[in-house]
């Protein structure tokens, strides 16, 4: 699993890779929060357009994400979400906190 961050004026944009699970949802996380506590974005895109899979760390990696951004005053974009990945992500209700594209 990986992730590469692109930092623009009020986005932070993470594009993540692989498979995401509790092995790697801990330095996910802290790569993606080291870009966001820098910057202070508007926006937090998360892209999910190169992940294989991915387990209730993939959950717990948005919500913490999001109350991260609510904090801040920002929002959480879910972008290129595979059918199946967004399918888990509409049953946990992370469309209630997220916009799912």
């Amino acid at each position: 699993m990986g992730v590469r961050i692109e930092k623009a004026e009020s986005t932070v944009k993470a594009f993540l890779s692989g498979e995401i699970d509790h092995h790697c949802a801990p330095g996910i996380r802290n790569e993606i929060d080291l870009a966001v506590d820098e910057s202070h974005p508007e926006n937090l895109i998360i892209d999910f357009g190169e992940v294989t899979f991915m387990d209730s760390s993939g959950i717990g990696l948005v919500m913490g994400r999001y109350q991260t951004m609510k904090n801040i005053g920002g929002r959480v974009t879910l972008e290129n979400t595979p059918a199946h990945i967004k399918k888990v992500m509409r049953l946990a209700g992370l469309d209630r906190f997220a916009n799912i594209i």
